[in-house]
């Protein structure tokens, strides 16, 4: 998927509109979160059309800056992907056990 750009709703949420490589449609996805792991920066984001999503999903990309511009890329070595997605999972759904 490629990255157009970022963009600032009014909420002040950041929304990055994605572009299918293989199909050419365009998506919506809202940042929530972002981590520099082994010397990369991911970013997890969910779609905003609720329609498309399903509840507690999110996608993992890995950035890049090239020519001056932030692109977005999938990861794609499953060792990577795991290590990625176990942080962003215990940081979203990470439950606290008061006992």
């Amino acid at each position: 998927m490629k990255n157009n750009t970022p963009e600032e709703d009014e909420d002040m949420v950041d929304v990055y509109t994605l572009t299918d490589d293989e199909t050419g449609e365009e998506h919506q996805f809202e940042l929530l979160a972002e981590a520099d792991i082994d010397d990369a920066h991911y970013l997890a984001l969910a779609p905003i059309d609720e329609e498309d999503s399903e509840e507690e999903e999110y996608v993992i990309l890995r950035t890049e800056e090239e020519n001056g511009e932030t692109v977005l890329y999938t990861v794609d070595d499953d060792e990577t992907f795991d290590k990625v997605a176990e942080f962003f999972d215990d940081l979203f759904f990470n439950e606290v056990d008061c006992d």
